[in-house]
């Protein structure tokens, strides 16, 4: 039973080392990205607005044209599409 534990341990170990090594390297490219983000804001880019474009970009096109058009008819049902439109 001693051995069996010897081994579970050994591989549980090696299962934190990774992981911290993997969320070292996460908190590295959050890291990056903030300072992206700070030079776009540096050049006069709405950081808000590029956050938003990215989170549109990881969307399929389909799935957001879905999202359009449900938008568009909850601002129509609320009376703000033609505010909406400028």
């Amino acid at each position: 039973m001693a051995e069996v534990v010897g081994i579970a341990g050994e591989q549980l170990r090696q299962f934190v080392a990774r992981i911290e090594r993997l969320e070292e390297e996460k908190a590295a490219l959050a890291a990056d990205i903030r300072e992206v983000y700070a030079e776009a804001k540096g050049n006069g880019f709405d950081t808000k607005v590029l956050r938003q474009v990215i989170r549109l970009r990881k969307i399929d096109k389909a799935e957001r044209q879905e999202m359009d058009a449900i938008l568009e008819l909850y601002l129509e049902a609320l009376g703000m599409h033609e505010a909406a439109l400028g």
